[in-house]
């Protein structure tokens, strides 16, 4: 007998109030996620740490359509192709708990990389067309290292609705078009980009900018946005120091990445 929208979010309820429970090994985690039933619905939101209220938006969002929320935290080192970038890149546990735990969270899973790499990286996946422009162009195999962990990290947790933001569109769409490539019976769900009061959109990246460049950061939103052309756009961008690596227009999507105080910063905009 199917249950009653009463007792759905009765279940619903019961188990976001339940404490969240840390997995850093995978092991222990498919074990316990074998136990189970087929009729609990599984989102999943994975990260590479450093929360912020972006992110929380992604968590919020999985929490209110399922019965159950698991969240990753695995700083990627295969998707880095500068190992500087990966060695500043913000690790900040503690404060991504406390996020977490506040925001409803069920499970988290912290693995190690040689948990998640096994074959120390001899497998992976590759995209041969979208992956190659934009953040492909210049991050030679940044993409290879998204999709591998990521078809890795869905192999595990196994869920019905996975979340990620459009503020990394590129990212977005690989994957999608990734689960749909290999059959994965997983709904890959796009969630707005959250944005400062500025127009800055979040990111943990963010964090290693000065005051001063948080504040010129948020121009990047503002010129892509109101400039006419992609050269007039980047013209504006230089002109106020800005090292700007693309910004181009691809189907009705306008994508920049920009340097600002040595941090690579990616934003998008819909474009008529």
């Amino acid at each position: 007998m199917s249950p009653t929208l009463a007792q759905v979010n009765f279940r619903k309820k019961s188990i976001h109030m339940s404490k969240v429970q840390v997995f850093d090994s995978m092991t222990e985690f498919l074990s316990f996620r074998q136990t189970f039933s087929p009729d609990v619905e599984i989102g999943f939101v994975p990260t590479m740490g450093a929360l912020h209220q972006g992110h929380v938006s992604l968590l919020n969002r999985s929490i209110d359509e399922n019965d159950f929320t698991v969240l990753s935290i695995f700083v990627n080192p295969t998707q880095f192709n500068d190992p500087t970038d990966f060695t500043k890149y913000p690790k900040t546990w503690d404060a991504d708990m406390v996020l977490a735990t506040a925001a409803g969270v069920n499970a988290i899973i912290a693995p190690t990389y040689n948990q998640l790499y096994p074959d120390n990286y001899r497998y992976k996946i590759i995209e041969g067309e979208f992956s190659k422009k934009l953040c492909g162009a210049e991050r030679i195999g940044h993409f290879d290292g998204v999709l591998t962990v990521v078809m890795k990290l869905l192999q595990i947790v196994r869920p019905h609705k996975a979340y990620f933001g459009e503020k990394d569109y590129q990212q977005f769409k690989l994957i999608h078009d990734m689960v749909q490539s290999f059959f994965m019976p997983i709904q890959v769900v796009p969630c707005p980009t959250l944005r400062e009061a500025s127009g800055l959109a979040m990111s943990s990246r963010n964090t290693r900018l000065s005051a001063e460049g948080l504040k010129k950061a948020a121009l990047i939103y503002q010129f892509i946005s109101e400039e006419k052309t992609t050269v007039q756009a980047a013209q504006k961008l230089t002109d106020h120091g800005f090292q700007v690596e693309y910004l181009q227009d691809e189907g009705d999507r306008r994508f920049v990445a920009a340097f600002l105080e040595g941090v690579r910063l990616i934003d998008n905009v819909t474009i008529k």
